[in-house]
């Protein structure tokens, strides 16, 4: 096909722990079902039944080199050379057909370092429990308040990542929150006005499972991207922040659970 004989812009890194098989495959088909090309690097523990998947798509292996961030990290840094765009994609996530080129060609803006879209929230048998539709305003409330952009989906330039020098791998969780920080001081973050992705609320999830050390972790990372001068005031906002972040999974799990029963 001639879409599959173009040379990929985009590398994405799948960091995976391996133990979830049956969703690391629907992640994979995901990307490979884009209309334009994408590369992809698993990052991941020496697994047959990761190699196996590899195999399957044609994709890259690397090993794990301890941390999801390092993961991502190790894939960027050792394959990201000569893509325009990089980014990453976890086991519990998935593409929505046919939208990587929109996400792309936003990307690819004048002073854009960055570009996102929506994403959908589905529960472990498929059903919508809601979608991040946060839009053009996400950017504007991350110093202060909840981290609405989608990760999932979300491509980066490649030269603005290496002037970043990729993820602070002190953070466990909110290292993308830490990036977003980080990355708009290099240029415009991109709205892509449609749903570009999926991300399963599962009881396992790292992000679910471990949402209060996602919050301090969270505040740690507003509060050090502010004003050396300012910082003092960070709890006037922090406090209504968290409590946004506590209400709006809750609501999401609210329905997960009503989704079960």
């Amino acid at each position: 096909m001639e879409s599959a004989a173009r040379a990929a812009e985009i590398l994405l890194v799948v960091p995976t722990l391996g133990r979830r098989i049956p969703l690391l495959r629907k992640t994979l088909a995901s990307i490979s079902e884009q209309l334009i090309p994408i590369d992809v690097v698993v990052v991941s523990p020496d697994l047959p039944d990761v190699h196996a998947l590899c195999l399957e798509f044609g994709h890259r292996w690397l090993p794990d080199p301890g941390s999801q961030a390092e993961a991502i990290n190790r894939g960027i840094d050792e394959l990201g050379d000569g893509y325009f765009a990089v980014g990453w994609l976890n086991d519990d996530d998935e593409l929505e057909p046919n939208t990587a080129h929109r996400v792309l060609e936003e990307l690819k803006a004048k002073d854009v370092v960055l570009a996102y879209g929506a994403c959908r929230y589905v529960d472990p048998e498929g059903l919508t429990l809601g979608i991040s539709r946060a839009g053009r305003l996400a950017p504007l409330i991350l110093p202060w308040g909840p981290d609405l952009i989608p990760q999932p989906g979300m491509l980066v330039r490649s030269d603005a990542w290496r002037s970043l020098g990729g993820l602070d791998t002190t953070f466990r969780l909110a290292f993308d929150l830490d990036f977003l920080l980080r990355i708009r001081r290099k240029g415009g973050l991109r709205y892509v006005p449609c749903v570009v992705s999926r991300f399963m609320w599962h009881p396992d999830s790292l992000t679910v499972d471990n949402r209060e050390l996602n919050l301090v972790e969270s505040e740690r990372a507003r509060v050090a991207a502010l004003p050396r001068k300012i910082r003092w005031l960070a709890p006037v906002w922090e406090k209504p922040a968290q409590l946004a972040v506590r209400m709006a999974a809750y609501g999401v799990s609210r329905r997960a659970r009503s989704a079960r029963t």
